[in-house]
């Protein structure tokens, strides 16, 4: 007997989507497990709130990857959503698409229908535009998305200063061209988030079809030889199993996903074999292919106290309260990075490889988000397409046990000089005449940076993941030993199971990976659907 035709074990950026699709239908029922809690707190709704849910203990999972000598032998903070909405609930609201040129990547590589043009209807399908834009952008879609509302004088001033070092000014960088400088878009509507919880999920949670469990932790799948029948779980210490009909769906992310397919016995046979658990279905690309953007914060002392270090405290922070609680405006409505940059390291390049990341704001320590007192700016530098590859694996039969998270950044060549070549570029900007007012002096990597092994050594003692976890149960073609699943999002040799989230990404997208989750699971949805029907 059956209790559920799918369940979706994971609420986060994908979980939400799915939910809201598949339960449209009021003959399917559906079940979403979250293992987090309700996503009820003030620093949820308030998009600067993220800089508080970095750390939370309550709603991030508070992951850490395991020391590397390639990155100064540090653990290094990994935050991913643990509430409904998940990453979408606690990340930085920067909402970027990629390039036409990511999902061209993907169908070339086997995968039919995933072109930037096939992919294109389902992003338009999930937003509204606040700000317009042209036929490419959607209109009415549950996802308010709108450019940052608070302009300002230093970011002006950088966006004059990339002008004028001969880089375009860009209006949309979502709209399929997104080389130059501008303000960043974000995930928000009337000043307060626009999670993936808030915009799919609670509209239509109380569904008669649909049922959301929350402190509900997926251990293991529900197998009768091949095929996927249901899940394991435990809710506040006591027990449960569901049983599905037609699919499980697992949308835990890309450290979870592929975690809970270990723990199930899916995988690679060696690994499984050395924790004691019984080999169900071999498929060695399980916890593979894990990319990651990584990205260096240069840092400069500025000469005008009018950045977020002075008002986010004392008197100007009890104002800035009080225009946001009167107009949902101000200082908190800032996302992760205030402008942005996309450039090319080399003239001769089809599309941009760097991606800036501006706030004026600095950091005593970046993984904390401490504001310094006096006035500073951060400018993070991030290579979008990186190739270097590490793996995520369980370390125990125990689904309480976080998996190794071994990223191996910066062992490819390119992505070392990719980076190297954008942190030069980066202060080739800063430096330009129409900074001149504003700045006073570089504090890191610091003036005495100038040599390619200078920059290098920043990159790998300083360096920062960007948050971006994917690929660890990449899309792929059955000829393609290491991907799990097809290109209609079913785990390869299994039945009645599928992964959607940013697990099954075969490359990294270039920029911030939130609206392609979305997207994705708009996409997976349609197929369940779509062979549901036969």
């Amino acid at each position: 007997m059956t209790d559920w035709d799918y369940i979706i074990v994971g609420a986060g950026s994908a979980g939400c989507v799915l939910a809201n699709r598949l339960s449209e239908d009021p003959n399917n029922k559906v079940l979403l497990l979250e293992a987090g809690p309700r996503d009820n707190s003030l620093y949820i709704r308030i998009p600067a709130g993220f800089y508080k849910l970095l750390t939370s203990k309550k709603y991030n999972w508070g992951f850490e990857t395991e020391p590397e000598e390639g990155t100064g032998n540090r653990p290094i903070a990994t935050p991913r959503g643990k509430t409904l909405g998940g990453s979408s609930s606690i990340n930085g609201l920067i909402y970027v698409r990629g390039q036409p040129l990511d999902y061209d990547t993907w169908a070339q590589f086997g995968n039919r229908g995933w072109s930037y043009e096939s992919v294109l209807p389902h992003f338009k399908r999930s937003e509204t535009y606040v700000d317009g834009g042209d036929l490419t952008r959607g209109t009415d879609g549950p996802l308010g998305v709108t450019e940052t509302t608070e302009k300002h004088e230093l970011l002006d001033a950088f966006i004059d200063s990339a002008e004028a070092c001969g880089y375009p000014r860009n209006g949309d960088y979502n709209n399929g061209d997104q080389e130059g400088f501008g303000y960043y878009q974000l995930t928000m509507r009337d000043g307060r988030r626009s999670s993936t919880a808030r915009t799919f999920l609670h509209p239509i949670a109380q569904r008669a079809n649909l049922k959301i469990e929350t402190e509900a932790f997926a251990s293991t799948l529900i197998l009768e030889g091949t095929r996927a029948v249901g899940i394991r779980y435990t809710v506040r210490g006591q027990s449960r199993e569901a049983r599905a009909g037609g699919s499980v769906i697992l949308s835990a992310g890309a450290v979870q996903s592929p975690q809970l397919l270990e723990l199930s016995g899916i995988g690679q046979p060696e690994l499984l074999n050395a924790h004691g658990i019984a080999v169900q279905h071999e498929l060695p690309g399980v916890g593979e292919n894990y990319r990651d953007h990584y990205g260096t914060r240069m840092r400069w002392r500025l000469s005008k106290p009018n950045t977020l270090n002075e008002k986010a405290r004392g008197l100007p922070f009890l104002r800035e309260l009080m225009r946001y609680a009167l107009f949902g405006r101000g200082i908190l409505t800032y996302g992760a990075g205030c402008a942005f940059g996309f450039v090319k390291t080399r003239p001769d390049m089809e599309s941009p490889d760097i991606q800036f990341h501006l706030a004026h704001a600095s950091y005593a320590d970046p993984a904390t988000r401490k504001l310094e007192r006096e006035p500073g700016m951060t400018l993070a530098v991030c290579q979008m397409r990186p190739e270097s590859q590490g793996t995520i694996h369980i370390k125990s039969p125990d689904a309480t046990v976080p998996p190794a998270i071994r990223c191996n950044f910066l062992s490819d060549p390119g992505d070392v000089q990719c980076l190297v070549d954008g942190m030069k570029i980066g202060r080739k900007v800063v430096e330009a005449t129409p900074f001149d007012p504003y700045r006073r002096f570089e504090l890191s990597p610091g003036e005495d940076c100038r040599s390619d092994t200078d920059f290098e050594a920043f990159a790998r003692e300083t360096g920062q993941t960007l948050y971006h976890i994917s690929g660890t149960a990449k899309m792929g073609p059955f000829t393609d030993r290491m991907a799990v699943v097809d290109d209609r999002l079913r785990v390869h040799g299994m039945a009645g199971l599928r992964v959607i989230d940013a697990s099954i990404m075969p490359t990294l997208v270039s920029g911030n990976t939130n609206a392609a989750v979305i997207m994705i699971a708009q996409k997976g949805a349609d197929m369940i659907l779509e062979d549901a029907k036969g």
